[in-house]
């Protein structure tokens, strides 16, 4: 047995241990797919203790790589949309763009998919191709199609694909579009997050076909979803919880704020929430469908620390502050933001602040709301 291949059984082993690899068919699929060929052209290392954040890029001929590429973690395979390791010596100081899946994380949302042999599978967001190979030896290369944005990144992930001898349909383009002439499709995943489930995936799957994805936002919190298409065009499924996390689709990524409104401006009354609900994880994913396209920021006005949330999409803005041990929102713009939060997390409280996996997640071509 190869070095690579005992390294394998040991992250099978792992996988399983887990709970992230649970049926005999996925065991047989990640058995079947060695992970270090999606990984030949390196990755970057977060440096340790660096601040901002710094990557070191690690080649193939380093000493660990093999038994990183087998390690149950994610790792970081391009940086600032273009820089590969090969690229640079020493560090850089930029935002990761594409990456290599923990393995167990790949696994768990296959099994997650409920798929079965000859269902025709859509899955946006190639990335390395290393969870297309994994669906290719589940489910045969003919029944699955692969959307990559990044035409270099797809580039890298058809030669690995090719080395191994699979051969899965192969698109580069806007995975948000989908693949309308391939459709309809039994299944649709997505190795990315979305902020806003697109309506052309509703519209590839079948009535009765599901997509699973993770649903994330301009907050930062994201879960993952799996949704069941209906008849009508709508979807509806539970949230499978997990604080699952991916790169937001490049399309949907937050714009940047620009300059910002008058801060002075609008009404002010007492806040029944204060800002520090956004500090929990559950309570942001919750309240982002409430303001899909509000970002937050702290800074100091008037004399206050102030939290602020900001929609650059209609100009809308609340600013909060603590006064006289109150806080006190003010709002402006057609949107009145604090008050959509509250409201959103007050039909959570009044459920009785269930935890988010007691979720349903339901999506029409005019958006997407949560409920209980």
């Amino acid at each position: 047995m190869s070095d690579h291949e005992k390294l394998l059984r040991q992250l099978i082993d792992t996988m399983t241990a887990s709970g992230s690899l649970r049926t005999e068919p996925w065991k047989n699929a990640a058995a079947a797919t060695p992970r270090h060929e999606f990984l030949r052209s390196g990755f970057f290392r977060l440096v340790p203790g660096s601040a901002p954040s710094a990557w070191a890029p690690v080649q193939q001929d380093a000493d660990g790589w093999l038994e990183a590429c087998y390690a149950d973690e994610s790792l970081v395979t391009q940086i600032a949309g273009t820089i590969t390791p090969a690229d640079i010596r020493g560090e850089i100081m930029r935002e990761p763009t594409s990456s290599s899946t923990l393995p167990s994380l790949v696994l768990r949302m296959l099994e997650d998919l409920n798929v079965e042999q000859k269902m025709k599978v859509l899955e946006i967001g190639t990335g390395t191709g290393y969870s297309t190979a994994v669906l290719c030896a589940r489910q045969g290369g003919g029944n699955v199609t692969s959307i990559e944005y990044d035409q270099e990144v797809a580039l890298r992930a058809r030669e690995a694909l090719s080395r191994l001898g699979t051969f899965p349909n192969l698109l580069t383009g806007d995975g948000l579009l989908g693949d309308d002439e391939g459709a309809p499709y039994d299944r649709i995943i997505a190795t990315c997050a979305v902020r806003t489930v697109p309506t052309a995936w509703l519209q590839q799957t079948r009535p009765g076909g599901q997509i699973l994805t993770t649903i994330s936002g301009w907050l930062n919190a994201s879960e993952l979803v799996r949704l069941t298409v209906h008849d009508d065009g709508t979807a509806s499924g539970p949230v499978l919880a997990g604080h699952v996390s991916f790169m937001l689709a490049r399309p949907h990524l937050a714009p940047p704020l620009g300059m910002l409104p008058d801060l002075s401006a609008g009404e002010k009354r007492e806040a029944i929430l204060g800002p520090d609900v956004l500090d929990d994880w559950t309570t942001r994913f919750i309240a982002q469908f409430a303001v899909p396209t509000a970002q937050r920021l702290k800074l100091q006005h008037a004399g206050h620390d102030e939290d602020v949330l900001v929609d650059t999409e209609t100009g809308s803005f609340a600013a909060l502050y603590e006064e006289d041990g109150r806080w006190i929102v003010r709002q402006a713009g057609p949107e009145a933001l604090w008050d959509a939060v509250e409201e959103q997390l007050g039909h959570w409280h009044t459920a009785g602040t269930p935890p988010v996996k007691e979720a349903t997640v339901r999506v029409t071509p005019e958006g997407q709301s949560i409920h209980w």
